[in-house]
């Protein structure tokens, strides 16, 4: 092989250097830390998403009830409930997801209300926690 056909993108110059067993050790050492750092943060992450809150319906829907589908309908609607009293944590729509009701609601009340809750896109209120929770399960 000619030397002009060796590629050269590879090739060690010759004031580089090949790291030493030291420096491996120093970078390593480097790695270790950050994961260390990391993981509180994680920890943290996972408690306020447990913490924050969803609430049913959003200050855009105040005043109006929530239908079986989970949409937003006129007060007084048949077969719709009045919005919750107060907001839901993130905890508490996670166990309802996984077969509880929500706190202080009917069977029938807490399904139309995690309907909404499901319906819920970026820019409402609650609907960052609502990703945090989906993302997490």
């Amino acid at each position: 092989m000619d030397k002009r056909e060796i590629p050269t993108e590879n090739a060690v110059e010759a004031g580089d250097a090949i790291p030493s067993r030291r420096r491996m050790l120093a970078l390593g050492a480097v790695g270790v830390s950050a994961a260390l750092t990391i993981r509180p943060a994680f920890a943290q992450t996972a408690v306020s998403v447990m913490n924050c809150q969803i609430p049913v319906p959003g200050p855009g829907g105040v005043g109006k009830f929530i239908d079986t589908q989970g949409k937003l309908v006129a007060p007084g609607t048949k077969g719709a409930f009045p919005g919750a009293l107060r907001p839901f944590t993130g905890e508490e729509v996670k166990r309802a997801f996984r077969g509880q009701t929500l706190p202080g609601t009917t069977y029938n009340q807490s399904q139309a209300y995690l309907q909404y809750i499901r319906r819920l896109q970026a820019g409402q209120s609650g609907f960052t926690c609502f990703a945090s929770i989906t993302t997490s399960r």
